[in-house]
């Protein structure tokens, strides 16, 4: 066995390594696409919600407070 020979299949063998792989590393990386934009979206809603929410519970604990003074 030359050296031609011995590159040839250390070659060949790194080219099967990669069309093996590349389906599986396309398909995870389109899926952790996917969870990292769901996760982005979902935080950005719940610092807008969480925002509404403080301001509403603020406003209920000083209008309670207000009305104690009747009472």
């Amino acid at each position: 066995m030359d050296t031609g020979t011995v590159i040839n299949i250390a070659r060949q063998t790194i080219w099967i390594i990669v069309e093996t792989a590349v389906p599986v590393l396309i398909i995870s990386m389109a899926v952790g696409l996917i969870i990292s934009l769901f996760q982005t979206l979902t935080s950005i809603t719940i610092m807008l919600i969480g925002g509404w929410m403080l301001n509403q519970i603020t406003g209920f604990m000083n209008n309670l407070w207000n009305f104690s003074q009747y009472i």
